[in-house]
């Protein structure tokens, strides 16, 4: 690898260690977040719970290991289960689904992404796509140039290979997929409706970005309730344990 591509593996194989978000947190984020794309969300969300690391470090994280790390940021502040509804691809009747969290961890244990060797495929050897490149891929308007692009910038030591060619994209797409399953995540579901079985895509991103922001957005209903009954400030309610601050609210109800 040239320098710039090592610096870039070695930074997305380092060991970090994930806190829950406090009270402020959640507002900042909801501040800092609200108008940012999905992806530079992620982002902010892992810049919170893991302070120690940098915003470039993380952008250099394989997508599964982004994912990952947000689902365990789910485990921290909300618990193991995710719970949602999505739609079916067939009848468009809504679907409830519930799933344990540590069953989509245990994935990326047992995937390559934690071996942290490059993909060799053939004469080529690529990095597992990361949110810079998936930020790069997303300027194109075409989606096998997007995935052309994101590819492309994969591949170690490029220079002097010859131009991929269609069976060899697929080849490699489906090679990254299976290197790394948390990269994207299906769930699989049956209607209750048409009774056919469908596998909607959980997109990790927006389901733990609803989460802390509808978390926000309580505590915001919270800070109005507290501070126009007892006159206090924002950072006093917040400075609240969550036991404390749910006690006062149910005087403030009754």
């Amino acid at each position: 690898m040239v320098n710039k591509e090592r610096q870039a593996w070695w930074r997305a194989q380092e060991k970090t260690t994930m806190r829950a978000l406090s009270s402020p947190d959640y507002l900042l984020i909801l501040d800092q977040g609200l108008y940012l794309s999905p992806i530079d969300q992620a982002l902010l969300l892992l810049t919170f719970a893991s302070p120690e690391t940098t915003y470039e470090h993380l952008a250099d994280w394989p997508l599964g290991r982004r994912n990952t790390a947000l689902i365990e940021l789910h485990r921290l502040c909300f618990g193991t289960m995710l719970r949602g509804w999505t739609t079916c691809s067939y009848c468009q009747e809504k679907l409830e689904f519930e799933l344990d969290s540590r069953t989509l961890t245990k994935r990326a244990e047992d995937s390559e992404m934690s071996s942290g060797r490059p993909l060799v495929i053939g004469e080529r050897a690529f990095r597992l796509p990361s949110s810079r490149d998936l930020a790069q891929a997303s300027a194109e308007t075409d989606p096998a140039s997007a995935a052309l692009r994101l590819v492309e910038g994969c591949q170690l030591q490029a220079e002097g290979k010859t131009p991929l060619t269609t069976e060899e994209l697929e080849e490699i797409g489906e090679r990254m997929e299976q290197a790394d399953p948390m990269a994207e995540v299906s769930l699989m579901l049956q209607c209750p409706a048409c009774e056919r079985d469908c596998s909607p895509r959980l997109n990790i991103v927006a389901f733990v970005w609803e989460e802390v922001s509808g978390r926000a957005r309580r505590l915001l209903y919270e800070v109005h309730a507290l501070a126009s009954t007892y006159g206090w400030t924002e950072r006093e309610v917040l400075g609240l344990s969550d036991h404390r601050r749910a006690k006062y609210l149910e005087m403030v109800r009754a």
